[in-house]
């Protein structure tokens, strides 16, 4: 296992080797926006020919380093090109620390550095397919919103964030308090913490590894951040019925962190023909990086089923 003071969750094994030892090539670069800056980072098959493009967004106080490109190293093993933004605010992007006082704005943002490479001369043929976990999955189907309904061949969603459980919801009373003082309050890091990251992962040594990220937040949540995060809850949940792309989404029964209702209601109300749900049984919120091997095995091996037969199904274009 990674020591603490290792610069990577696989121990001090240079980068370069790591990623080609799991059958991918890696490049980090900055993308440019009228927002800030992106840390972006793209994940290709060494040996492959590449089948589609994958465009992930991880969850709340995360980044696309560490644990999260387990996802993004296994989509590129599958064939798959996949490109990773740290949401604004995250990681190694610009912004105030996990404020996410406009979530439409931050969407938008990381839509800006997907669709420059879902649109590039290279790509644009290709099935494409939107990911996101958790929080990400809030933000990936505002993208969608956001996006030509033709943009996208499907969405991929990992527990994602459209319903609040009861007990993680921010008080309405300390919100409305806040609120008074007319938007000051709000880049406060002034709301109860929860302490998501024990109440997602299920494995004791990978919640070891995950809570040892030097780039994961911390702090308490901002103020703004969950007024946006309810409001934007809201706002899906009332849009469900204007998504028509194809799409997958998974949650396990054990999930404290997002509600398995939020992959359930996205899958009753959606008007997509072609949609997916996948319930497991006992699973908690991190369904990859943070299960034991053989759980997180079964969620991989669905979602592949699921994108090889899209890809099978709806591309390329011509």
């Amino acid at each position: 296992m990674a020591s603490e003071t290792a610069p990577n969750f696989w121990g001090d094994m240079p980068e370069e080797e790591y990623y080609t030892s799991q059958g991918v090539a890696n490049t980090k670069s900055y993308f440019e926006t009228p927002n800030g800056k992106l840390f972006t980072q793209s994940f290709l098959p060494l040996d492959k020919k590449v089948k589609g493009t994958v465009y992930m967004t991880h969850g709340y106080g995360s980044d696309t380093g560490w644990l999260f490109q387990k996802i993004c190293i296994n989509y590129a093993t599958w064939g798959y090109a996949v490109f990773a933004a740290d949401l604004l605010g995250h990681g190694r992007s610009d912004g105030l620390r996990c404020y996410m006082g406009d979530m439409e704005k931050i969407a938008a943002t990381s839509l800006s550095f997907f669709k420059h490479v879902r649109d590039s001369e290279e790509y644009k043929h290709l099935p494409a397919f939107l990911f996101g976990e958790s929080m990400g999955g809030a933000i990936t189907m505002l993208m969608y919103f956001q996006s030509d309904p033709n943009t996208w061949t499907g969405l991929i969603f990992s527990a994602p964030l459209f319903v609040i459980p009861e007990n993680m919801k921010p008080s309405k009373v300390r919100l409305f308090m806040y609120g008074l003082l007319f938007g000051l309050a709000d880049t406060w890091a002034a709301m109860p913490d929860n302490k998501m990251v024990g109440k997602a992962i299920k494995d004791p040594e990978k919640l070891k590894i995950i809570a040892s990220n030097p780039r994961r937040y911390t702090g308490p949540p901002r103020v703004g951040t969950m007024r946006e995060i309810a409001r934007v809850c809201e706002y899906i949940q009332d849009n469900f019925s204007k998504v028509t792309v194809s799409f997958l989404t998974v949650h396990g029964t054990g999930d404290g962190v997002t509600c398995p209702t939020s992959s359930q209601l996205l899958f009753e109300k959606a008007s997509s023909e072609d949609k997916s749900l996948k319930i497991y049984e006992g699973m908690y919120h991190s369904l990859i990086q943070g299960e034991p091997d053989e759980n997180a095995d079964v969620v991989l091996r669905d979602m592949r089923e699921w994108i090889d037969e899209r890809v099978e199904r709806y591309g390329p274009k011509n």
